[in-house]
Order: C-alpha cells, then structure tokens, then sequence
C-alpha cells in the first residue's frame, strides 16, 4: 500500500499504465484500495465528528441538519466513492475514447485517481480538524478541490502519452465537466423521481 501511495504522488499516469499493461506485482488492487481507505476516512469523520459541509448552503434544503447529512455522509462515504467510480470512469472513456483503452481499464485508472483524493484527505485531516467550524474550514474545501482536480488532470497528462499534453491537459478538464454533467442529470432523475414518489 506504501509503495502504491507513493507511486500515486510521484508518477501516478505512469504507475497506472504500468498496472493496466500487466506489471501488477508490487501495486495494491485499485477497488481493494479504495474501499479501505474510504472505509478509513469515513471512520475518521465519524470518530472525531468533523465537517467540510457548508452549514450555511446546508440551511437553505428544509428538513437537512448539517449535523444529519454529515452523519449520513459518515456512514457511507465509502458508498459515495465507489459509486462516483464508474461515473468518472464513463465521463474519462468518452473523453478519451480514442486512445484504445476500454472501459474496465478506465475503472481501473478512476479508482486509483479516487484513492488518490483520499490519501490527500487522510493526510490533511489533522488540520481539518483543527479548523472544523471556523470560517476558514470554507477556504480549505475550496483548495481542496482545486487540488484534486489538479492531481487528476496531472494523472490523466500521464497516463495518456499518446497525444501531446496540450490536449491531454484540454481532455482532462473536459472530462470533468462531462463527469460534472452526468452527475447532475442523475441527481436530477433521482429528485424528479423522489418527488413523484412523494406527491
């Protein structure tokens, strides 16, 4: 897992080509990965009851304490990673379709990018939960984000070699927003659904 972590932060396109060409001896399974360190972190949010909700954004959905949805996000943060998985994955396929790999190897490479954030979040969390409810916890999530999408974009400049980095860097960002795009019209279908099912 040490060595698989540092590959992460040291080489991470290169390192995942490497596991989905077949060199898998010293690398820890990418879904094995994931789960135990989404497991880890949501036990860490759990344990010492820390947010990075905005509790203000929070207040405006009627009937959602901040206090619940953190619990709820807790609980299943694990649930939530794996799930945002093939999702990314479907968003980097259509992206980046031409470059020959199929969807199970873009799998693979969203679930080592999505162990990725959760190594940054696990080595940050002393001091997240040092600012937790202060106005700053706000700043910290937003550079947060930023960070994370960077070691993405970095990780699919990588891992993509075949085409030059302008549009490797051009592909990634795209990505994203394809990703950002999936995500709200499933959110949306689930909404519409709830709401009829409530009516």
């Amino acid at each position: 897992m040490l060595y698989t972590a540092k590959e992460l932060f040291t080489r991470p396109g290169d390192s995942i080509r490497d596991f989905v060409e077949g060199k898998r001896v010293k690398h820890f399974k990418p879904i094995s990965l994931v789960i135990i360190l989404a497991t880890s972190y949501g036990l860490l949010r759990h344990l010492f009851h820390f947010s990075v909700l905005d509790k203000k954004a929070l207040s405006s959905f009627k009937g959602v304490s901040s206090e619940t949805a953190n619990e709820w996000i807790s609980h299943h943060y694990a649930w939530i990673i794996l799930l945002s998985i093939p999702l990314f994955s479907l968003a980097s396929y259509l992206v980046f379709k031409r470059q020959g790999y199929n969807f199970i190897e873009h799998l693979v490479l969203n679930a080592y990018v999505a162990s990725q954030k959760l190594l940054l979040r696990i080595a940050i969390f002393p001091l997240t939960k040092f600012l937790n409810d202060t106005p700053a916890i706000k700043v910290l999530v937003d550079f947060l984000l930023v960070i994370e999408i960077g070691l993405m974009v970095w990780t699919y400049m990588t891992f993509f070699n075949n085409i030059s980095r302008i549009k490797a860097l051009l592909y990634a960002l795209l990505s994203y927003v394809v990703f950002f795009i999936i995500f709200l019209v499933l959110l949306t279908l689930v909404v519409v659904l709830f709401g009829i099912k409530t009516q």
